[in-house]
């Protein structure tokens, strides 16, 4: 067996648990081994739980890049840009750790199957993957995810990816124990794509090593994807098995022993050094991720930390500055009153069936500003940066400010690349107007004043609704929402308004890490090379008077302030209202999306109830789904059938 039979139900991680340096290099040299056995060299990474890189090994003949695309014949968008194959194992990696929990384990490929038009991929007229857009979070820019410092190679999480979330297959989660330690993500063709077709079994060299270094740290057979539905749909896991390697699993030279022939430990600027190093225990300190202090304790709840031990979200008012903003004790309210539905709620994705929701939960203000986080017990680690980035943009598309905003930034700029010997060449393919979106929602809606006038709260599964390649959602032959992309220019690596926000950033990055990036995968800076664009020259390569000509990414990803890590196009957001005035947001992210939407919408009333009225849901003539767009309503919000674990209720949601 790779693994236990049997998984934990949430509570059996400890101090002990985490990746040692020697599991470090054994799953690495596993994987490698299985890559000489089918004759590929790779580039595999291995991360901890919240995403600090232990190690990458280039073996010798890897690809150097991979290319981003789908399998439709367009460009634009993510679609054909070059990427350094480190940086594609270390997206797969943390996509499979972020991913999973005690109760389930995903994997790149199960991240493949709900991010595309239909769910499932090939079924016509079904509705989009039910984390539809959950690709564009941990983006590299985002305000909320932590980086590396070379002062200190292991700290504090969630750490950033340097793509977003992969759809990739070649990229798992690791146990020990029943508990998710972290990931292995691996980079050997040459494609960084997806998988569109789900009815048939593949055979990817990608998955194999992967797999490969998986053994002794393999998820519960009982967690795996494979054992969870969604709307009767059975999530996919892996199209491999251990049979199925070209080697037996688990007998492995060690990685001391392998000649420097077969490859070695690389430096990747701005992830990690050239070293194998031991992960953190999750729900320590170290981690980042810990119990929370004594007003959450009794509710089980767990905050975020910096390197100090600080909580780097602790409960704030509101910043407007004006009687209508939100005070600490009311987001303390709010937040408590979520976690307390959480608390209640039936998971959709977690194994055994019958387990409670695990959710984390985000309070922002009009100006985007994080007034709390705080998660329950053993929630997935996407979900903490997914749930801030619904509570903004539930906040933002409701503000009258959010034309505006729109229309005063820069056309995103689509780019390829090519590396030649001179540095590496980008090409603009297109520009994408920002503020043409303004003008197609406006038209879409028939309304002239729509994101300007603030007349109608937008949820995040109504915005979501204008966010697909089809209106309704899954029709074939249909029109695109506004903030989508037509389908014949759309894949989901270039999606519309969500990656457009995004899109010059993460180039950015990109850029800025191949300037920095050492020929021989170890030396030390200044070490890289130099940049063109459409044939000018960007940056030249580093030296000792100029060690960085092209500096990092900031932390904001769209240049707005109230959208700095970006946005979110899948349900469990609703705004915050006083009466008729928007003041926030909450989002929230875990378990399924219809408690996702059950947990902010009803935690909302809940707390508006507790308070005495004073903040609550947007009143009901103002919200989203009043609005029948082509003659198909758009939704607020839907919240699940028998949600609570302690009661017979039903229809919950209804008539609040």
């Amino acid at each position: 067996m790779s693994g236990p039979s049997q998984g934990c139900s949430g509570s059996c991680a400890s101090a002990a648990s985490f990746l040692s340096a020697s599991d470090v290099s054994t799953i690495l040299a596993q994987a490698i081994a299985e890559a000489q056995a089918n004759n590929v060299p790779a580039t595999i990474a291995v991360v901890d739980r919240v995403g600090n890189v232990l190690g990458v090994y280039r073996m010798t003949g890897s690809p150097v890049t991979v290319t981003i695309h789908s399998e439709r014949t367009i460009s634009g968008g993510l679609e054909n840009l070059i990427v350094p194959s480190e940086l594609a194992a270390i997206a797969k990696a943390l996509t499979g750790a972020y991913l999973s929990s005690e109760g389930n384990a995903f994997t790149t490929r199960t991240a493949s199957q709900i991010v595309q038009q239909n769910f499932n991929p090939g079924e016509s007229n079904a509705p989009s993957g039910p984390l539809f857009g959950v690709q564009f979070s941990q983006l590299p820019c985002s305000d909320f995810m932590t980086r590396f410092s070379s002062e200190q190679a292991i700290g504090a999480g969630p750490h950033r990816s340097p793509l977003g979330l992969s759809a990739d297959p070649g990229g798992f989660p690791l146990y020990k124990d029943g508990v998710p330690v972290g990931g292995i993500g691996v980079a050997a063709d040459p494609d960084y794509t997806l998988d569109v077709r789900i009815s048939d079994r593949d055979r990817d060299v990608d998955e194999l090593i992967a797999l490969a270094g998986t053994f002794g740290f393999g998820a519960p057979a009982n967690r795996r994807a494979d054992t969870i539905t969604a709307d009767g749909k059975t999530f996919r896991y892996s199209d491999v098995e251990y049979s199925d390697l070209a080697r037996a699993a688990g007998n492995a030279p060690a990685l001391s022993t392998l000649a420097p022939s077969v490859g070695q430990v690389i430096r990747v600027p701005a992830y990690a050094d050239a070293q194998i190093r031991a992960g953190t225990a999750f729900g320590t300190p170290a981690s980042g991720v810990r119990p929370a202090d004594s007003d959450l304790s009794d509710l089980d709840a767990f905050v975020i930390v910096d390197n100090n031990n600080n909580n780097r979200f602790a409960i704030r008012a509101g910043t407007e500055g004006n009687s209508s903003a939100l005070s600490a004790e009311e987001v303390r309210t709010l937040l408590r009153e979520a976690l307390k539905v959480a608390n209640r709620a039936r998971a959709q994705i977690r194994q055994p069936l019958g387990s409670q929701a695990r959710v984390s939960v985000s309070i922002v203000d009009t100006h985007g500003e994080i007034l709390a986080i705080a998660r329950t017990r053993d929630a997935p680690i996407f979900g903490l940066d997914v749930s801030l980035q619904k509570a903004r943009t539930a906040a933002f598309y409701s503000n009258p400010a959010a034309a505006a905003d729109l229309q005063s930034l820069p056309d995103a700029v689509y780019l390829n690349a090519s590396l030649d010997s001179a540095g590496v060449q980008f090409r603009t393919v297109a520009n994408s107007s920002i503020g043409a979106y303004v003008t197609a929602v406006r038209d879409f809606l028939g309304l002239p004043g729509a994101l300007s006038d603030g007349a109608f709260a937008f949820s995040d599964r109504a915005g979501g609704n204008l966010s697909r390649p089809f209106y309704p959602d899954g029709i074939i032959g249909t029109p695109p929402g506004p903030f989508s992309k037509p389908f014949e220019s759309w894949s989901p690596f270039t999606v519309g308004l969500q990656l457009d926000l995004a899109y010059n950033q993460i180039a950015l990055h990109v850029a800025h890490y191949l300037n920095q990036r050492p020929s021989d995968g170890v030396s030390p800076p200044p070490t890289g090379l130099a940049l063109f664009l459409d044939g000018q020259l960007l940056a030249p390569a580093p030296t000792a008077a100029n060690p960085i000509p092209l500096p990092d990414i900031g932390f904001s990803c769209s240049g707005l302030q109230r959208l700095r890590n970006g946005t979110q196009t899948f349900p469990g957001s609703v705004p915050i209202y006083r009466g008729e005035q928007l003041i926030g947001g909450i989002g929230v992210s875990g378990d399924g999306v219809d408690q996702d939407d059950m947990v902010s919408f009803l935690g909302l009333h809940n707390a508006g109830v507790a308070l005495g009225g004073a903040i609550g849901n947007a009143p009901r003539e103002r919200r989203a789904d009043q609005l029948v767009p082509r003659g198909a309503r758009l939704r607020y919000v839907q919240c699940p059938q028998a949600p609570f674990l302690d009661s017979t209720e039903q229809n919950v949601c209804e008539g609040k």
